[in-house]
């Protein structure tokens, strides 16, 4: 298949563009473990896992996403060979102590022992790249096996729930746009336990006990019909593990002209109390500093405050080229890195991860 039909079905960034008859989807009550895996009846839908990881050298970032299209196109052809849901994944290592960022990306169409995304539990394999869920006794039930053999680097880590999952939005249904089937059912499972290895270079780097803040990761899992409003050109989102044991999650979608079109996000405390959804009027991000990319000329904030019912916090690339070309994939290029947290007295109160769309060129379908 031609890369140019591939991204002709490609609706796995949630991008603008798709047809006006989508319906809205309803509040309903999610059921695990059915609903850790795929719903190939919606368009769109990704798994993305970032962390930050400790071996002897150091720090380190690391994300893995794979994502899943239905080809409507396709879906009424009676061909076996038919592409009726394509897959694609990508990685992505920070190394902070050479300050680079290696990256590299897949995509199938689902099928043939190729690519797979199972309906009944998250079991996802997309030629030699897999994430899969095992039942674990600890808080929220999981335990996620990622697995990758990429082009420089390889992951091997296991990420382990401390935490029930964390429904975002209204009970699961997070509003994305002003129209009410512009929205996604979205499951974050943050403070995940890492343990495993890193291969950079071709050399084995186990991640090593001791403070448990440097090895935790962050899973978001959302699937939708329609995500995008037409008018939305990208997205600035966090996932940030707190160092009390809360998490906190923020993200607005922008205009052309840089102005916010939506909002929202939520505050997980730690401890008992619970947990405090934001509306679209409750969340601000303001850009604080700049870096440009040398491959794409974007121009992307690497510094932020984003202000919150919950607080106002500052927004810190670790490293500032962390953006990720994938146009051989699902044809976007962006930015997504290691970032920290910080509060008004500027002490860092959490660690995770700032993703970054629409600053190269406005996602949309070619």
């Amino acid at each position: 298949m031609q890369r140019r039909q591939l991204l002709r079905g490609l609706g796995a960034l949630g991008l603008p563009g798709l047809d006006a008859t989508a319906r809205a989807l309803p509040v309903r009550a999610l059921q695990f473990p059915r609903d850790h895996g795929s719903h190939p009846e919606l368009r769109t839908e990704w798994w993305y896992i970032t962390g930050q990881a400790r071996t002897a050298e150091g720090l380190w970032g690391f994300q893995i996403t794979f994502f899943r299209s239905r080809v409507d196109a396709a879906q009424t052809l009676h061909s076996r060979f038919a592409a009726r849901q394509l897959l694609f994944a990508h990685a992505a290592v920070t190394d902070l102590r050479r300050g680079r960022l290696l990256h590299d990306q897949r995509v199938a169409r689902a099928g043939w022992g190729v690519a797979e995304a199972s309906a009944t539990d998250c079991a996802i394999q997309l030629q030699d790249w897999s994430l899969t869920r095992t039942p674990h006794a600890g808080p929220g039930g999981s335990r996620y096996a990622i697995r990758a053999r990429a082009d420089g680097f390889a992951l091997e880590i296991d990420a382990t729930s401390t935490q029930p999952p964390l429904l975002q939005g209204d009970a699961g249904l997070s509003r994305k746009g002003p129209q009410p089937d512009e929205a996604s059912y979205y499951v974050s499972q943050p403070q995940l336990q890492l343990s495993g290895a890193l291969t950079v270079a071709g050399r084995r780097r186990p991640l090593i006990a001791g403070d448990p803040w440097d090895n935790r990761a962050w899973m978001d899992h959302e699937w939708s019909e329609t995500l995008l409003a037409p008018a939305a050109v990208g997205w600035d989102w966090i996932g940030m593990n707190l160092r009390d044991g809360g998490a906190l999650t923020a993200f607005q979608l922008r205009r052309a002209d840089g102005s916010a079109l939506w909002a929202g996000g939520s505050l997980r405390p730690s401890g008992d109390a619970p947990v405090r959804v934001f509306t679209s009027e409750e969340v601000r991000f303001t850009a604080q500093g700049h870096w440009r990319s040398a491959l794409s000329g974007a121009r992307y904030p690497v510094q932020w405050q984003v202000q919150t019912p919950a607080g106002s916090y500052g927004i810190t690339a670790l490293l500032d080229e962390q953006e990720l070309d994938s146009r051989a994939s699902t044809g976007a290029i962006y930015w997504e890195g290691l970032s920290a947290l910080r509060d008004g007295a500027h002490r860092e109160v959490g660690r995770g991860y700032l993703e970054m769309t629409g600053y190269a060129q406005p996602l949309q379908l070619r």
